[in-house]
């Protein structure tokens, strides 16, 4: 890791960790909730790339059960791959990242509680459909966090069921929920962006990485 790169790891770190500590959902058919870091765990992905990004999220999830002494309990250790992916999927510049939402559509539909609720993993074509304007940070933001949720979902389907009446009942949910994360991404990168360009040391490489670049 470069120094650049050190110094948002520290940052990205602290503000996980504080991100954490504030709950913004339950998560339906658990004892656990969404908490804060859904806006920001992806977003470790456009900084640092897409594999430093996605270890950045598994280790500030790590730490989060470490120092707070949370309970890591199944569903607990199934959090870590969706925002893991979510990351990766957010720092990945090739729309070949679409693929995930196909596989996840054919995975949640060969499950019989999942076939019988089909029509919940046909949202997942939302950012199927975003995934071939990455270039869009907005439409960029749609795609990790229903990255996240369609790993999330297919994992959830296959471990804990639920029945196909509430996944249906969901699908309002999903809409308002993957809505506020995606704006709650988007924002995050925004301020992570404003907040490294009056560090001095990224204000500098930015200036010279433009004047590479005329």
């Amino acid at each position: 890791m470069n120094k650049k790169q050190i110094i948002f790891s520290i940052i990205f770190t602290a503000l996980g960790l504080l991100a954490f500590q504030i709950s913004v959902n339950k998560i339906v058919g658990s004892g656990q909730s969404f908490t804060l870091f859904e806006f920001l765990g992806p977003v470790g992905g456009m900084f640092l790339g897409p594999v430093l990004g996605g270890i950045s999220a598994f280790a500030v999830r790590a730490l989060n059960v470490i120092l707070f002494h949370q309970k890591l309990d199944l569903l607990s250790l199934i959090r870590f791959l969706p925002a893991m992916l979510a990351a990766v999927y957010f720092g990945l510049k090739t729309k070949k990242t679409a693929i995930i939402f196909p596989i996840c559509i054919a995975l949640f539909l060969l499950n019989p509680i999942g076939r019988q609720a089909w029509a919940y993993s046909f949202i997942w074509l939302i950012p199927f459909v975003a995934t071939f304007f990455k270039n869009k940070l907005i439409l960029n933001s749609l795609g990790a966090t229903f990255t996240a949720h369609a790993v999330g979902s297919v994992i959830f389907l296959y471990t804990f069921g639920l029945t196909p009446a509430i996944w249906m009942s969901l699908i309002p949910v999903v809409f308002i929920e993957r809505g506020v994360f995606t704006l709650g991404i988007w924002a995050s990168t925004l301020a992570f962006k404003f907040v490294l360009e009056k560090i001095p040391y990224f204000k500098t490489e930015l200036i010279l990485n433009a004047g590479q670049s005329n």
